[in-house]
């Protein structure tokens, strides 16, 4: 049986958006033989936790949205971008139940900065002062390097001190939150390029770059949703915690 990867839509918002980007997110998944599960932002709760309750896994992909700043008690900044209730609410109900019973995640670049604010980490909202252009887009296949760190399971699973990366973002995590650890920064300016959990037992991952738009033709990018959907696969159910009173 394929193991199934809940994916909430990038955005609430744009429709247009979400028709350009999923395909590539599910190309991937499914290329390494997993199931994706698309969850519209338009579900109720009840829905979203059936959905999910189904899958053994949550990825957190990209969006033209930023993270609320006040989620991370800050004023926003004049480059910050509108947020999306929708999709921010989504995100956290499909990170509740992915945290609770230890299913893997994968966070993609707003998915990364989504995930580590979720964790009380904060963020940089607009980087400033660099010589490398973090907001190259889809036309730039290669924008930077990115040095990672050699004792984390992302040099281990990449088995690579540096890897070449697309980017497309102009916010990046500032303080990783709790039970994440920084293992990756551009090679030239230091900007956290990725997070991952700090339990040995949770795989928990989020680039700040998109392996999805370099899947078919970059091994990296393919050794990151294949390493995730074997932790999918691998998944089993396990008991939430009763708390003692």
């Amino acid at each position: 049986m394929k193991p199934r990867i809940a994916i909430p839509e990038p955005t609430s918002t744009n429709p247009e958006y979400n028709q350009r980007a999923l395909p590539q997110y599910l190309k991937a998944i499914e290329g390494e033989g997993g199931e994706a599960v698309v969850i519209s932002s338009s579900a109720t709760p009840h829905e979203i936790a059936r959905l999910v309750t189904n899958c053994e896994a949550v990825l957190l992909p990209g969006s033209p949205a930023d993270v609320d700043p006040q989620k991370f008690g800050v004023q926003k900044h004049p480059q910050t971008a509108a947020a999306d209730p929708g999709r921010d609410n989504l995100d956290e109900l499909l990170l509740q139940d992915a945290h609770n019973l230890h299913k893997p995640i994968l966070g993609i670049c707003y998915g990364l900065q989504s995930l580590n604010v979720w964790r009380t980490g904060t963020l940089v909202q607009h980087i400033e002062n660099t010589t490398i252009n973090h907001s190259a887009g889809r036309a730039v296949e290669f924008a930077h390097d990115v040095q990672i760190a050699p004792a984390s399971k992302l040099a281990s699973m990449l088995g690579l001190a540096e890897v070449r990366v697309n980017s497309s973002h102009h916010q990046a995590a500032e303080r990783a939150g709790d039970g994440l650890k920084v293992v990756a920064k551009c090679s030239d300016d230091g900007v956290i390029e990725a997070l991952e959990g700090t339990a040995p037992d949770h795989f928990v991952l989020a680039v700040q770059w998109h392996p999805e738009r370099t899947y078919e033709k970059d091994e990296p990018s393919k050794k990151i949703f294949r390493e995730f959907v074997n932790a999918a696969r691998s998944w089993k159910p396990r008991e939430v915690s009763e708390s003692v009173g």
